[in-house]
């Protein structure tokens, strides 16, 4: 969660030095939910069957591995929205250099 956290901060001070539109913060401010929000039902997930059971089961580690994969499928797509949206900005500042 620590670096959802960072990468929240990063893309905020990014789009407010770019002034991005309403519309991309919007973008932003929903893919930020979703990765926080898969992040905390990852976690819930995690306590409950750490609660059932402290063997090692299969459809336990199913059930963990899944929540973790949508966890990073969410956050890989965040970062390819992200590139879509920051990129024309970075490279606007890298012909301005």
């Amino acid at each position: 969660m620590k670096i959802h956290c960072l990468a929240v901060i990063l893309v905020t001070l990014a789009g407010t030095l770019f002034q991005i539109t309403a519309s991309e913060w919007c973008v932003c401010l929903l893919l930020f939910a979703l990765v926080a929000s898969l992040e905390l039902v990852n976690t819930a997930i995690e306590a409950a069957v750490d609660l059932v059971t402290e063997e090692k089961k299969p459809l336990a580690k199913l059930a963990k591995d899944t929540a973790a994969g949508a966890v990073l499928f969410s956050a890989i797509i965040s970062v390819i929205a992200g590139c879509i949206i920051f990129l024309p900005y970075l490279l606007e500042l890298a012909e301005k250099l």
